[in-house]
């Protein structure tokens, strides 16, 4: 097989003025190769010979099923052979293995996605790791991160939990960071967003009205389609985290805006401008203005079933409602230190907070329409539902003429301690 070097030294030795010949008996080739070498303004690399293959009628369809289901060379392989491949298993393996790099490659392949100011901004969670508090108690750590698509103006704010209590808060105070609120917001697939592939989370909802943006969320399995938001996460665990050491989670949040205002003033690697001045300069004018929105009263709020003491537990405590509603679904909220419980639209209980842990309060009125109920349940069902089964207690007494036991006492065969029980009957008779 010729080489780069072998055609660099046919070219010298022809400049230097040697002859077809002369040039064959120093390299070492035929004069036609010389000849050959010498007509080509640059190198040709070896291209092997192809030869034909039983598998060559069936590439198509092995190429069309890997792309769409990734199947492996053995499924392939049972599928051809009804088809008439009369081949080996190798054969197949070695072409499904040109087949991933390309498939590898389509999968990470993405459109870069601009939008123009204010229109939209992509926010995420980022796990940072577990670590122990004050009193020794080992607890998670999660970092919440927004980006403005426009700009790159980011913002993140550390949290010991990822439910949707913190997720709007922190959106909240993202969004007085950014000091305005986009058109869109591109989210993860996560509970706090949708409760499942078709239904949203009717409180992010009711979060996103308020505020007046539209929730979107990124195609399944495509996270790439958020990529800011993905860069930004990598960003902060290496750049902020990494090899740093902080007090407690207040410190952490504190030094994370210190450090926000500096990468925010750096130039960005992508648009080459710092996010803050290009923020400042075309995106804080079109972003609707804060101040324009009141502040969402949050709440925590879960969906708990009452049990069929009328009581409903939330947050190590359990708190009455009317013995109705015993058996149903009811939502308990946590409006400040007040426990507001709805059934649907209806608030039909409220509690102050549980001042200790397992405590158990108990409305008067809840109470008599408990022990009411019971009571009258057991006066008008004192027994209980009658049973749906019948037994009978029914036995036949034998009765036997007294002339028999007479017999029986006169017979020579019993004995005289067997006829003398026999006659206080026959006294009594």
């Amino acid at each position: 097989m010729l080489t780069l070097e072998d055609w660099m030294d046919i070219k010298t030795l022809h400049q230097q003025g040697h002859s077809l010949r002369a040039i064959a008996e120093l390299t070492g080739h035929s004069r036609n190769t010389v000849r050959k070498l010498l007509r080509q303004k640059r190198p040709q690399p070896f291209q092997k010979p192809q030869r034909a293959s039983q598998l060559d009628p069936f590439k198509p369809y092995l190429e069309q099923r890997y792309r769409e289901c990734a199947l492996s060379s053995v499924r392939l392989h049972e599928e051809i052979k009804p088809m008439g491949y009369g081949g080996s298993l190798d054969v197949v393996q070695r072409y499904v293995k040109t087949l991933k790099p390309a498939r590898a490659a389509r999968l990470k392949l993405t459109v870069r996605f601009e939008t123009p100011p204010g229109q939209q901004a992509q926010a995420d969670w980022a796990y940072c790791g577990r670590f122990p508090d004050q009193s020794g108690q080992v607890i998670s750590i999660y970092g919440f991160v927004m980006v403005l698509g426009f700009s790159r103006l980011r913002f993140v704010e550390f949290t010991t939990a990822m439910n949707l209590e913190h997720l709007l808060r922190c959106q909240m105070n993202a969004f007085a960071f950014f000091e305005g609120i986009p058109q869109t917001v591109l989210f993860d697939n996560m509970k706090q967003v949708k409760l499942d592939s078709a239904t949203w989370n009717p409180r992010l909802l009711d979060f996103a009205g308020h505020y007046g943006y539209v929730p979107q969320t990124h195609a399944v399995r495509r996270p790439r389609t958020k990529g800011k938001v993905e860069r930004l996460v990598g960003f902060v665990k290496d750049n902020f985290l990494n090899g740093h050491s902080f007090a407690d989670l207040d410190d952490l949040n504190a030094q994370a805006r210190v450090w926000l205002h500096s990468v925010n003033a750096l130039p960005h690697a992508t648009t080459g401008q710092p996010p803050a001045e290009l923020w400042r300069a075309q995106e804080q004018a079109v972003l609707t203005p804060l101040g324009a929105v009141a502040p969402y009263q949050l709440c925590r709020q879960v969906t708990r079933k009452v049990d069929w003491e009328g009581l409903v537990r939330f947050a190590r405590s359990r708190y009455s409602v009317p013995p109705q509603h015993a058996g149903q679904q009811v939502v308990v909220e946590l409006r400040g230190q007040q426990i507001v419980i709805r059934c649907g639209d209806l608030v039909i209980a409220e509690h102050s907070v549980a001042a200790r842990p397992d405590s158990c309060l108990v409305q008067e009125e809840h109470l008599q329409a408990l022990w009411h109920q019971t009571v009258r349940r057991a006066a008008v069902e004192p027994d209980g539902a009658p049973p749906h089964w019948q037994l009978r207690l029914v036995s036949e007494v034998a009765q036997v003429e007294l002339s028999h036991y007479q017999r029986l006492a006169e017979s020579p065969a019993v004995s005289p301690a067997a006829a003398s029980l026999v006659k206080p009957v026959k006294e009594a008779a």
